[in-house]
């Protein structure tokens, strides 16, 4: 998506996270530190050339494991607002008739989540929540690979639309001080509109691409 109403909506959104967030009484913010894996469950349509379906043709995006940090700020015991920032890094593939082709795009990609939780056991050793927000995602560092250039005449420039996607979360921290030990999965909406501008005969190549990250984390945390 590229409408800038809800690019500004979900940056709104982020910053309520922190102008919001003064603290109360009892209030305490969570800083984690984790390494994640993002696992695209990924799914996508044709892959369109100069508007017509090339037969039997599809995508795949790769797995990816980065460091990642979040913020957690919980005006009460049992209600948390989580913000989580990283980036990652995704190859895309061809499938079907353009798996010869093997990798043809990789990009970076910024994912930030916005998510409210609920702690069920705020003051105990083993202290699980749950949670569901919103995802922004952009990327950047679009490139066509140097073996689909070649396949399509030349130089290629490559553009992926944004996406705003829901986000569902389930964790659990496990410690009795300050410091404590974090194990968290997400499952995110993401889907984009890939769009490659080859100067051959392809011309406009197009897909879109239903990336739905499963997002497996592991770390620590700790207290203010």
């Amino acid at each position: 998506m590229k409408s800038d109403g809800i690019r500004f909506l979900v940056l709104g959104l982020v910053a309520a996270f922190f102008f919001s967030a003064v603290p109360a009484e009892g209030s305490e913010w969570l800083v984690r530190l984790r390494a994640i894996n993002v696992d695209p469950d990924s799914s996508s349509s044709a892959v369109r050339s100069n508007g017509g379906d090339i037969g039997g043709s599809g995508v795949t995006v790769n797995d990816d494991t980065v460091p990642e940090l979040d913020i957690t700020y919980k005006p009460n015991d049992h209600i948390g607002i989580e913000l989580v920032l990283g980036t990652t890094q995704h190859d895309v593939f061809g499938t079907g008739s353009l798996a010869a082709l093997g990798k043809i795009v990789d990009s970076r990609v910024l994912p930030p989540t916005l998510v409210l939780q609920y702690h069920f056991a705020p003051n105990a050793t083993i202290r699980p929540y749950i949670g569901a927000g919103v995802n922004f995602t952009l990327f950047y560092d679009e490139e066509a690979t140097s073996g689909f250039e070649t396949a399509a005449g030349g130089e290629s420039s490559v553009d992926l639309d944004e996406s705003v996607g829901l986000a569902g979360q389930i964790g659990v921290d496990i410690g009795s001080g300050d410091w404590f030990f974090n194990l968290d999965v997400k499952y995110i909406q993401m889907d984009t509109t890939a769009t490659i501008d080859t100067p051959g005969a392809l011309g406009v190549v197009d897909v879109d691409v239903d990336i739905n990250p499963w997002v497996w984390g592991i770390g620590f945390g700790k207290r203010f």
